[in-house]
């Protein structure tokens, strides 16, 4: 009996990481470390299809809700034969989840990347991960996207005199810079990239490796810019400190430096810090969920009030230029 875990980002934009423990075709998936969600898929109904059922989508069926607070609350059941199958399969994780829940977090397992490239073929941003090579065929969007949530709380004075939002600005400007061509690559162990196939062209750079300082480490590369485009990029990783935070391949003063943004924002960081691999200042955070604390137990403030000011904050010397 084979039963995975491991960790996966929530790309484009990045939003933060998901864990797993999968057997077979059932999985408990949490974002928090907290709240844990159990489905199973009926995985039989691909028996047949070959190269086609890595295409075909079956829809996944809620096992249950575990916590530790809360225990399992089950979903619906199915007398079927089919169900009892899927029933197997979802206690079979389940029972597995008591075990390692507090073994979080797990090691990152999507070492598949599909970058969007400059107009140098160099990595700008990147858009979207997998775990296996099968993977890679799935087309996602080429465009890379600052969020929705930084389109209405994202702030920044970097740019003067914007007639739209930070957030809208920032993903207009970056797609500015690609060539429209994105590539797959697998990273290894040491972050050197193997490239692999492209979308949109761009097909002589199949089988190229990249060194590991070709990759931005937050995701978005500075390379080329000017002052102000750089300071936008920057506040905009300080607003998404707290989900950086959840990345563990971050050096000390990279982590020192967003541990100090991301204080700034003290509820997220309660909601994440469980997953976060490594801490630098372990008072300033502990700080901030007591603040987070306090807060739940407030009146909530307007959106104005919520605002968060950006400061600029050099977060590594890899994206300085």
């Amino acid at each position: 009996m084979q039963i995975e875990c491991y960790a996966q980002r929530l790309l484009n934009p990045f939003r933060g990481v998901v864990h797993v423990i999968r057997y077979r075709s059932a999985e408990a998936v949490t974002t928090d470390g907290i709240e844990w969600d159990i489905y199973v898929a009926n995985d039989a109904l691909l028996d047949g299809l070959g190269r086609a059922g890595r295409r075909a989508q079956i829809s996944d069926i809620r096992y249950g809700h575990w916590s530790v607070e809360t225990g399992l609350k089950r979903g619906p059941l199915y007398p079927s034969d089919d169900f009892k199958r899927l029933e197997d399969m979802g206690a079979v994780v389940y029972e597995h989840l008591l075990k390692m829940y507090r073994a979080v977090p797990f090691a990152f397992r999507d070492q598949f990347e599909l970058w969007l490239l400059d107009r140098h073929d160099q990595p700008l941003a990147l858009l979207h991960s997998v775990c296996a090579d099968s993977e890679t065929d799935t087309k996602p969007p080429l465009d890379w996207r600052a969020g929705m949530a930084a389109q209405e709380r994202f702030q920044s004075t970097a740019i003067a005199g914007l007639d739209e939002s930070a957030g809208g600005y920032l993903t207009g400007y970056v797609n500015s810079l690609a060539s429209g061509v994105a590539q797959w690559f697998r990273r290894s162990d040491d972050g050197a990239g193997l490239g692999l196939h492209t979308r949109q062209g761009g097909d002589a750079l199949h089988g190229r490796v990249l060194e590991a300082d070709a990759f931005p480490p937050l995701f978005i590369a500075t390379a080329g810019m000017d002052t102000a485009h750089t300071r936008l990029v920057h506040d905009y990783h300080a607003w998404q400190a707290p989900w950086m935070l959840l990345l563990p391949h971050l050096d000390a003063a990279t982590r020192g430096a967003l541990e100090t943004c991301a204080c700034r924002q003290a509820e997220l960081i309660e909601k994440h810090c469980r997953l976060y691999p490594a801490v630098i200042d372990r008072a300033a955070l502990q700080a901030a969920r007591v603040e987070a604390a306090l807060v739940r137990g407030l009146p909530r403030r307007s959106q104005a009030d919520d605002a968060v000011p950006m400061f600029y904050i050099e977060l590594d010397a890899s994206e300085r230029e």
